[in-house]
């Protein structure tokens, strides 16, 4: 990205994926009325993930006038590939489709509302949306990870006690000053005693 704005931060990239040039310009003014300046529109559904790509952008808008329930589920597809906040305006739709919006990580769903003084706040709708659910995300992931190391070291601790003879405070003791030793993080030793405890075994 290029532009920047006055306190250092830069500005958003948006693509904008629409085919009718009407529609697509309503967006463009919306969001350089919001002074959002670094704007590119993909006028054609062809190589759309390989444009998206190379335009790299933070926010994608996606506009469809008559979606088929065909195109609907490939832009649904581009949002979950493409790990980017996704406002999608279409000129009609059904439940059904809403929950598979909701499902693809659509993070902004619009009826029948594609005005040019909403696109700015639904832009930053789509962004708050996905930088939550992103933290979310993250959140489950560490603290799936954490649960996975406390296991490791736990059966490792219990093979040191099984083997040498030690109390829990003595194996995890061993751990930890092996890493430390050796640099390497608790669990990288704790996931090699549990190892070469199963190598032993076989």
């Amino acid at each position: 990205m290029t532009n920047d704005t006055p306190t250092g931060q830069r500005a958003l990239r948006v693509a904008i994926i629409e085919e009718n040039s009407i529609r697509a310009a309503i967006l463009v003014d919306g969001l350089r009325e919001a002074g959002i300046l670094d704007v590119e529109v993909i006028e054609t559904m062809t190589h759309m993930l390989r444009r998206l790509s190379t335009i790299d952008p933070d926010v994608i808008i996606i506009g469809i006038e008559n979606p088929s329930r065909d195109v609907l589920e490939q832009m649904f597809q581009v949002s979950k590939l493409v790990s980017r906040p996704v406002a999608m305006f279409v000129d009609r739709s059904d439940g059904s489709m809403i929950q598979a919006a909701v499902e693809a990580g659509v993070s902004a769903y619009v009826v029948d509302g594609l005005r040019k003084e909403r696109v700015k706040p639904i832009v930053d709708m789509a962004v708050s949306r996905f930088n939550a659910f992103d933290r979310l995300q993250r959140e489950l992931l560490e603290a799936r990870n954490e649960l996975a190391s406390r296991k490791v070291v736990e059966r490792a601790k219990g093979i040191l006690m099984r083997t040498r003879q030690l109390s829990e405070e003595e194996a995890y003791g061993l751990l930890r000053q092996t890493a430390m030793n050796e640099k390497r993080k608790l669990v990288d030793i704790a996931q090699s005693v549990v190892t070469a405890a199963s190598l032993l075994e076989k």
